[in-house]
């Protein structure tokens, strides 16, 4: 079974719905979990907030934030899994930002990440340092993001 096959599996147990905001991982968080059969039992939907000002304009993430810091940050990732949540009426809200390279962005060097997940109480950010090629950094965020979603599945059973 895939990581996201377990995710859904658990998340559906729990009786918890999820929406996603995704920046680097390009809609591919949302795409791992309705490749699984019964996704849309808990899966609400996705924003790829790909843009800065897509993030500040549809997520409603502050630009005071956004022109602070840049898309690229803990506090971004946080905003974007929360309004998510709230936009599409979830349980859970999960968000990805981070620089999947060649090039720094922001002045945030390739590989640094953040996912987040809201839920009930308070929201998990969880920053990664990810070597290699934009694969191999958009997929180790896509990972962090299904294992962060498994875990608040876990601890709802």
């Amino acid at each position: 079974m895939t990581l996201a096959a377990d995710a859904v599996r658990r998340l559906t147990e729990a009786r918890l719905t999820v929406a996603v905001a995704e920046s680097l991982t390009g809609g591919a968080v949302c795409d791992a979990l309705v490749d699984v059969p019964g996704a849309s039992v808990v899966l609400r939907g996705g924003v790829v907030a790909y843009a800065t000002g897509v993030k500040a304009d549809l997520l409603g993430v502050p630009r005071e934030l956004l022109d602070a810091h840049g898309a690229v940050h803990p506090e971004v990732a946080r905003e974007m899994a929360e309004r998510v949540r709230v936009l599409l009426g979830a349980d859970l809200g999960v968000a990805t930002t981070g620089v999947a390279g060649p090039d720094p962005q922001d002045g945030r060097p390739p590989g640094e990440v953040y996912v987040a997940l809201a839920g009930a109480g308070p929201t998990a950010v969880e920053p990664l340092t990810v070597t290699g090629d934009r694969a191999a950094v958009r997929a180790a965020a896509v990972r962090r993001a299904l294992e962060l979603l498994l875990r608040a599945g876990d601890a709802r059973r």
